[in-house]
């Protein structure tokens, strides 16, 4: 995993989310956080990638807390 404080929306992203590691998913999850909060920022709003991304990991974390 990416020693990266941020996941820019032109940076790679796992297909299938339900292949990450749970320890890997959450450093995923804070990177994609992060820079949702920049986006909102220094930008005014989410970029619409970045939004898909924390919604995925948001479904993820879900999916892994039902089973």
């Amino acid at each position: 995993m990416s020693e990266k404080l941020h996941l820019k929306p032109e940076d790679e992203f796992p297909d299938d989310l339900s292949t990450v590691p749970d320890r890997e998913l959450q450093v995923l999850d804070s990177q994609v956080q992060r820079q949702l909060d920049y986006e909102y920022v220094a930008e005014g709003g989410p970029n619409p990638e970045t939004e898909f991304r924390h919604e995925d990991l948001d479904e993820e974390f879900q999916d892994r807390d039902d089973r």
